[in-house]
This record gives structure tokens, sequence and C-alpha cells, in this order.
């Protein structure tokens, strides 16, 4: 494996030598797969590579490791949502990068070609063709991969959306021919705003429609479940007026027609189970009191559910189906690699061969691939080459209870070989703040910073996801109060631990954890020495008027939940209008081309300290850049200046020319 990925370019030498540490490239280059799925009949194996801003697909053929293609896609377009669509054609669709803090944004094309790069085919396009292709041409449709039907060898199941009002879009199955684009409808969904299921046997069976706003207008996702009888009529199976204000969210159909699915009631965590295909009533098969199902671990064989991860804290199984037989070669797998998070990553139509994911905080990510005729597990690949797990920094699970009586998780990275006490510390908010959380696992931002000897707390404060919608909601109104409260109350509870040094703590954080980092020392003014900013939204007025958040309706009615309806309730929770109370260092970046929090706002941040008698110790607007920067030797340049800026005030002396 080694040798085809040389050929790429992409394996890197080993990091700096013992008595000095590893440079800020090492941390900061990008790894070397973003996933991997095995060809329906184990002859080859799909690499998602990311070259920074580009993600490409390789495809290795597995007897001999030979590298076969590289597809590449044109303009700089990423490839993504890979799947194997036969026993040797791939479907894959392009993607616009936007920055390393956001999803990336489809084109809207998908593409299929052979293992061996011949046939390749573009299948859903935009623009002027041909006269004999203008009609699998499309204009508004969008197009997702539902199903590759792998023993179909032409064609794929894929969902088409299409505008129908101002504020909803129509739904359709259709097959497509991967060799000639050619598109046949299935089934429509049974109004507006909907996603399509299917069921064992890859028949469209449910319909999960969606509304964003409540009865009063607020924005507010909600949803209803629909079933296709065998009539051909939708029926409606669940919203929040029919079962006491739960919602169920149909997940997959495992071979035996088990239809598994959540059911949420907005307050606790989403119980997961199975429905019942008559009735629609639903059945628990887990539910956790503080976190959301954050993993399943399925079946290669008959894709039933046999475990379930938990991630309040440090992650935790629980299994679900100890009679089945995959559950003990799961638990077998698991218990070879000890306080290391496994899963089955992909497998063969049989399930003999099944390719075996494993991290940790420590492991950024290996590749196996069990063969069950031999019971053995041959190693692939690692995601991080370079990077030496034994000299990695650990990752500590905490919680505490905060000013509000609430419970709140969070996760502490020690350097390797520290004690954990009296450390110099960055708080670092997660982007967000509804939805994103932070998780317990590798991360190389705050790997970087032990490596410098910080330690990091990251906590999961109210509106983080992952601990039941009712915790997420509460951040709606909160960002500058309750939110900023978790983050303070977290790193004084840090103090307490003994862990920071009270007089050697600074703040850092992107997206909204640049927010909160000029947020949080404008309600704390005595507890940090030092604020880094880094693509982050600082004004509300300039978040409504240029962000891209702002150009839809639903945006406009989101950002009015998370700012206010008030020009005096959007100004209030604003960085921008409490320069006065930001009397620390401040260094502020961002990407030029960001579009999620425009670099109109930092601008706007720097000159306002400026005014206000603290000018910021430096400002990078990145050209090339948008919402997180990608190139390696823009994140290089970036984080030289962060750790500058934190060695001056909080640190020993500057970097110096050997750490580079």
């Amino acid at each position: 494996m080694k040798s085809a990925f040389l050929a790429l370019g992409l394996m890197a030498g080993a990091g700096a030598n013992a008595a000095e540490p590893p440079s800020i490239e090492y941390f900061m280059r990008h790894a070397a797969y973003s996933s991997a799925r095995i060809s329906p009949n184990g002859e080859y194996l799909a690499v998602g590579v990311d070259r920074g801003g580009q993600d490409v697909l390789t495809v290795i053929r597995l007897a001999d490791m030979k590298l076969l293609k590289i597809n590449v896609l044109p303009n700089d377009k990423s490839v993504a949502g890979y799947r194997w669509a036969s026993d040797d054609r791939l479907v894959f669709t392009a993607v616009q990068k936007i920055g390393s803090y956001e999803q990336p944004r489809g084109t809207g094309e998908w593409y299929a070609v052979n293992a061996d790069g011949s046939k390749p085919q573009p299948i859903i396009f935009y623009g002027s063709r041909s006269a004999a292709e203008r009609s699998k041409a499309v204009g508004n449709e969008r197009f997702n991969l539902l199903d590759p039907l792998v023993d179909d060898p032409r064609n794929v199941l894929m969902t088409v959306t299409y505008p129908r009002s101002k504020d909803g879009a129509g739904t359709e199955l259709v097959l497509v021919d991967t060799f000639t684009g050619s598109r046949r409808s299935i089934a429509r969904a049974p109004r507006e705003n909907c996603s399509l299921q299917i069921d064992e046997k890859k028949q469209p069976r449910y319909a999960l429609c969606y509304d964003e706003r409540d009865e009063a207008g607020q924005y507010d996702p909600r949803t209803e479940l629909h079933k296709l009888d065998d009539d051909g009529k939708w029926v409606l199976v669940n919203n929040e007026d029919i079962d006491e204000g739960k919602q169920l969210r149909v997940r997959w159909a495992a071979a035996d027609g088990t239809i598994y699915a959540d059911q949420d009631d907005g307050k606790a965590p989403a119980a997961f189970g199975t429905l019942d295909r008559a009735t629609g009533k639903f059945q628990r098969l887990f539910q956790d009191p503080v976190s959301d199902v954050a993993g399943i671990v399925v079946s290669p064989r008959d894709d039933k559910a046999l475990a379930v991860f938990t991630a309040a804290g440090l992650p935790k199984l629980t299994v679900l189906d100890e009679e089945h037989p995959d559950a003990g070669l799961y638990t077998s797998l698991a218990a070879a690699f000890p306080g290391q998070v496994v899963n089955f990553s992909s497998a063969t139509r049989d399930g003999n061969k099944i390719i075996v994911s494993v991290s940790s905080d420590r492991n950024p990510g290996e590749l196996y691939l069990y063969d069950r005729s031999s019971g053995r597990a041959q190693f692939l690949m690692k995601n991080r080459d370079w990077v030496d797990n034994s000299t990695a920094a650990s990752v500590r699970a905490f919680d505490f209870v905060n000013r509000d009586g609430m419970r709140i998780h969070g996760y502490l990275t020690i350097p390797a070989g520290s004690d954990g006490k009296n450390l110099p510390m960055i708080v670092n908010p997660h982007g967000g703040p509804m939805g994103p959380r932070d998780s317990w696992g590798y991360n190389p931002e705050t790997q970087l910073f032990a490596s410098r000897g910080y330690a990091t707390l990251q906590v999961n404060f109210r509106g983080s996801g992952g601990f039941g919608k009712a915790f997420q909601d509460m951040a709606y109104g909160q960002w500058n109060t309750g939110i900023m409260h978790d983050i303070i109350d977290a790193t004084r509870w840090a103090i307490q631990e003994g862990v920071a040094d009270k007089d050697r703590i600074c703040i850092y954080g992107g997206s909204f954890g640049g927010y909160s980092a000029m947020m949080a020392p404008a309600v704390d003014q005595e507890l940090f020495k030092c604020a880094f900013g880094y693509v982050g939204m600082y004004d509300a007025q300039i978040q409504n008027r240029l962000s891209d958040t702002s150009k839809s309706d639903g945006g406009k009615r989101y950002l009015e939940r998370a700012f206010g309806r008030t020009r005096a309730e959007q100004d209030a929770m604003s960085p921008i209008n409490h320069v006065d109370k930001i009397r620390l260092p401040v260094f502020l970046a961002a990407g030029a081309r960001d579009p999620r929090c425009p670099p109109e706002h930092t601008e706007a941040m720097y000159v306002a300290l400026s005014k206000a008698g603290n000018k910021p110790e430096g400002m990078i607007i990145q050209s090339g850049e948008m919402h997180g920067f990608y190139d390696v030797d823009n994140r290089v340049k970036l984080y030289t200046q962060m750790l500058d800026f934190f060695n001056r005030h909080i640190g020993g002396a500057p970097r110096t020319a050997a750490a580079n």
C-alpha cells in the first residue's frame, strides 16, 4: 500500500528529531486518505485522497496493491460521495470546498468510471450539450445518490429535488444509467421538502418531510414521516401532532426487512430502534439519558444493527444483538485494539472481506482488511503515516456542573509526558454553535498546541450537537450569555482542578469559536491573557447583510432566531459593540473569500479595537482562502504567527527556526 501512495507523492518522511518538537507542517499537512471503500467483489479499493484544496479518487487493486487510477476533476473541483455501482464501476459527485470549517458545497454534477479509468461518463451535468445529449441535461434539479444497486451492473437509484415554490422543493426517485446518463422516474414524494428511503427490495417505501418553521413562523426544523403502501398511495405515519410530540426518522432497511429508525421527543437524546412496517409503531432498542447515538456498528452480511456508540465523554459501546454471529466477530476485533474506536467501514457483497477502521486520541486512523476465510486482519494504510502515535498527546474527557446547574461535558488535551498540572492552556470553543460539537479523537490542531507545551480545553457548551434537541436549542438567544458562561465556567473548573495556570490562559477559536474568542473576554475581563479570533462572526449586521446564510429565507429565519429580532438584541450579542471591554492582546485572521463569515467582520473588528485603544497585534486576511484555511503553506503561516502570539503572552520564548 505504501508504494501506491508514494506514487501519488503523498507520503512524507519522519518527523523532527526527538530533541525538538515536530514542525508545524507536521501537524498541518493533509491526511493520506479521507475514506475508503472495497468493491463488491473484493478486487479493488477506492480511496478518497485529500490534496488540500482538492480531493481526488484513487483506485487500488488489492491483489498486488497496484495503483490503477487517479480520478481528478477539472477546475479544482473535488470528488465526494463516491460508491461502487457494480464490481468494477464507480459513481461520484463533485463539490467545491469553501473552507475547513464548513461542509463542501456540491456542484450537482455526477460522474461514473470503471476501476481502470475506462468508460468515463458524466451522468448528471449542467449547461449546454450536443443535440443528442440535450435530453440528459438538467436545470434547477439537484441529484443525490440513494443506493448504488451493486447487483445491477448499469443503474443506480438517485433522488432529484426541484423547486416548486419559494420555500419548497419537490422530490422524485429516479433510476439512472451510469453508462448513458438516461433517467427513469420511479416515484414522487407526497409533498414538498422530503427525502426518500427505500426498503430491502430497493423499492420506495418512506418519505421524511420537513418544515423549518413552527406555528408562530419561527425557525424550528420539524419532520413528518410518510409510508408508501403497496397500492401506491402515501400514508402519514408520524408527526408531532399524532404522536405526542415525537418525531420518527427512518435510517435504513436491513436485508430481512427490519426498518431501523430514531424517535425524538425534542427533549431527551433521540432513541434508536425499529419501526413496525404495518403499524408504524416504534420499538426502542437503545436510548442514553445524556448522549445521542454517535455511531452504529452494522453487520456486513445482512445490515442488522449490532452495537451503538455514545460519546458524551469517551466513546462508549453498547452491544444490541449479542446472538448475531457478527457481534462476536466485531467484539474480537475491537478487543485487538484496546482503547480505540473500531468499526466496519465497508465490505464485499458477501460480507467475507471487510474494511475495518481503527482510531483514537493518539491514532489519526488506520484501515485494515479482514478476511473471514483466513480470520486475519491485514494492515492497509494509516491516515497520517508520518505521525508517531507513541509521542502524541492524550485527550481526557471531563464533565462539571455549570452555574445554572447543568452538567456540561468536554475534553482536555494534555501534552505528552506532562503530569497535567499547572499548565499554560488554550481554551478552544468549537464552531456552530448549534449542531457541531467537539469529540474524542486525534485533532491535529490541539496536538500542535500540546507539542508546544499547551493544554487545550474544549467544551461542549449548550447548543452543541449530540446531546439532544433541547440542549441544542438552548443556544438560540444565548450566544453572548449562556454559552459564554459555559465556556468561562469550564475554564474556571480547569483552574480549580489544578490543570491550568490561572495566569497563563488564552482563548482561540474559528467561526463561532472566533466569535467566542472575542465575546468571552468581554464577559469576563480577568480570565484570559490573550485572544485569537479566526474566521469569526463579530457583527450581526454584517452577517445579516453579507453572509451566504442571509441569502435564503430559511437562513434569514435562522439568523433572526439566533441573534434576536430587534436591533438592540443584535447589537448586544455582537462583539464589535463591546470592544471597550476587550482589553487583552488580540490577533485576528480571516479568509479573503469566506462566504460564511465574510472578512469584513475581521476588518471591522480590527478598526473598532484600534479606535478603542487596543490595536490588535496582527491581522491576516489570507487571499484564496475561505471559511478555514486549506492550503498547507497558508496553514503553516497562520499557526506560526498564532504560536508566536501565544508564546509572547502565556508561553516561553518565540519559536526557534528549527521548529518551523
